[in-house]
């Protein structure tokens, strides 16, 4: 048996193309109107390279359920539509204005197909500027694949150019209404460079309002402000010129005036050599520079092939590097000059500028003398504090932060809280930027080796008191100790660093582990590192329960004093201490129940004393 050799054309079914464009690879139907503004301006853009003194002129007439378009462009003879328009995929870019291609929108050769969305017949009479002599030609297609070609009389076209009839499919009368064409013109071709007008309506508006004169800065910048507000429906805090030559680029950024999610997808507005490609590029900036929204004109960026987003390579790459360098110049500038409005900026985006600054040693050179930190001598940036503490504490969450931040500023202890996103990572970078200057995570030890000790003889005679504490709270994994601390108001602090929780961890995994894995987890003990309750004993209440002489009181009371510590840090409770601060809870009232004047008196009395 021999094989067929004869080669084959594809056959293509225009009504699955149809729904596959409308369905799949255009995100409305509103894309019809941008193919044929486009179509428009590419014919004249062609025309213009043979004859530059050529008429400039899109025309868009909605009437009768229909809609006209009439440009002046290059026009097209019968060769030329069958060539063209009959053959899917086809492009006059790609042939003969090969040398001319970068001046055109379209590269794909879909061309009017995407009409059909709209519409269930597409006619178009065109004259060619090339061959004066060459007759109008009319071809008129419709949504089951067929199509006519006929040439008409000079009279019908007596001038070079194309117009497209579209008649609407039904239930798709809306899209080719009056009012919905205008909106979508000005939506779509605003910067286009040609005069486009729907009816007598002006639809482009050069030279789009970042380049237009103005009287002064303050008019400049309230014409811009109306602009953000018509684009995204915000007044912005700021606005960066992004006028970068080298990328081919052209426009505006506006800063939001309140914080977002650096997670938040933004949406800039591109347009592509006037003609608006998306407004959903989230892709334009870098992550971090989530404050900033953008509506830019580019010769340079690719479009993917339903031209709704940008082609993913290393010109965007380019352009994104070189839009994040403009706005770092821009807080730079603010840095230099404006410090109100960086004041502003910062009081608004300081998350942004942290991660910019995780990254960029000299954004952070900038901007340390300003961003705000959490520390134990209130709001202040980095630089205020290293200059006041020899050593820069730190801790990596907010509960660590808590626990020590009353004890630690009572006691001198300089203390940044960490917790929050990049503050850590910006506390750990700064002897980069300021040498000299000593960083070190705060950890128990620190804190405790700050906090007074306790008279020998006075601890010794309270070592009974102790012990039941240490007893009672050992099964939590907490040791317990005694020192003198301000401020006297506060009974216990409770101290658990990292490496104490770690350890806890994997001590509760071992216990529920087989013995294969147990073993295994045994070996990564370290040097048993623990929370530490420590009890002050300037706080009367505390000088009151170490009189206790009862093991049962005095646990139930550490107990008490433990829970107590984890509620003023704010701590997360696990199911174990929420079970100790109920159990210690009902202890105590059983214990006031059973013995309303006890030796020891009553848990109020302590109170009483302690002014509370």
């Amino acid at each position: 048996m021999t094989a067929d050799q004869t080669p084959h054309a594809f056959q293509v079914d225009l009504r699955g193309l149809v729904d596959l464009l409308s369905h799949h690879l255009y995100s409305s139907p509103k894309v019809y109107l941008r193919e044929l503004l486009q179509n428009g301006v590419d014919a004249i853009t062609a025309r213009r390279a043979e004859q530059p003194d050529a008429p400039a002129r899109v025309r868009l007439h909605a009437e009768g359920g229909g809609l006209r378009v009439e440009d002046t462009g290059v026009g097209l003879t019968e060769s030329d539509v069958h060539d063209l328009l009959a053959t899917i995929g086809r492009s006059s870019k790609r042939d003969s204005l090969e040398s001319a291609r970068s001046e055109f929108l379209g590269q794909f050769g879909i061309g009017l197909l995407a009409c059909f969305v709209v519409a269930a017949e597409i006619r178009v009479v065109s004259r060619s500027a090339r061959t004066p002599d060459a007759p109008p030609v009319e071809w008129t297609a419709r949504d089951d694949g067929s199509y006519t070609v006929r040439t008409l009389p000079a009279r019908d076209h007596p001038e070079p150019g194309t117009t497209v009839h579209l008649t609407a499919r039904p239930g798709a009368a809306e899209w080719l209404a009056e009012e919905r064409v205008l909106a979508l013109a000005k939506d779509f071709g605003s910067l286009l460079p040609y005069d486009v007008r729907v009816g007598d309506t002006p639809v482009t508006e050069r030279p789009p309002v970042w380049e237009r004169p103005h009287p002064g800065q303050a008019a400049r910048r309230v014409a811009l402000a109306r602009h953000c507000h018509e684009q995204f429906g915000f007044t912005p805090l700021d606005v960066i010129d992004l006028d970068v030559p080298l990328a081919g680029v052209r426009g505006v950024g506006y800063v939001l005036p309140a914080a977002v999610s650096p997670a938040q997808r933004a949406g800039h507005r591109v347009h592509l050599k006037g003609m608006l490609l998306t407004e959903r590029a989230d892709e334009l900036l870098p992550e971090w520079a989530f404050f900033v929204r953008c509506v830019i004109d580019t010769d340079s960026l690719r479009p993917t092939a339903s031209r709704e987003s940008l082609y993913a390579d290393e010109t965007l790459a380019a352009v994104r590097e070189a839009l994040g360098e403009r706005i770092r110049g821009w807080l730079t500038e603010l840095a230099a000059g404006d410090r109100e409005r960086l004041a502003q900026f910062l009081a608004v985006h300081h998350l942004g500028v942290k991660s910019l600054a995780r990254h960029d040693a000299g954004m952070l050179r900038t901007m340390l003398p300003w961003l705000p930190f959490e520390t134990t001598d209130g709001q202040l940036s980095l630089e205020e504090f290293a200059r006041r503490h020899p050593v820069v504490h730190f801790t990596r969450t907010v509960e660590e932060y808590r626990q020590v931040a009353a004890i630690a500023s009572a006691q001198g202890i300089g203390v940044v809280n960490g917790g929050y996103t990049y503050d850590a990572d910006l506390v750990e970078l700064l002897p980069t930027v300021r040498p000299g200057t000593a960083v070190a995570e705060l950890d128990a030890d620190t804190v405790t080796a700050h906090l007074d000790a306790v008279d020998p003889a006075e601890e010794l005679a309270l070592s009974g008191f102790l012990a039941a504490a240490r007893a009672r709270l050992d099964p939590l994994g907490c040791d317990v100790s005694l020192r003198t601390f301000h401020p006297v108001t506060v009974p216990a602090l409770h101290l658990d660093d990292r490496a104490a929780r770690h350890e806890r961890a994997r001590a509760e995994e071992e216990e529920q582990a087989d013995e294969l894995w147990a073993g295994i987890l045994g070996s990564l003990r370290g040097g048993t590192p623990r929370a530490r309750l420590v009890l002050n004993h300037l706080n009367p209440l505390v000088r009151r329960i170490s009189g206790f002489t009862d093991p049962e009181l005095v646990g139930t009371a550490a107990e008490a004093l433990y829970g107590q510590a984890l509620l003023m840090a704010q701590r997360p409770l696990r199911p174990a201490d929420s079970a100790l601060l109920n159990r210690a809870f009902l202890g105590l009232l059983q214990w006031a129940a059973q013995t309303p004047d006890g030796p020891a008196g009553r848990p109020g009395d302590a109170d009483q004393e302690d002014g509370r």
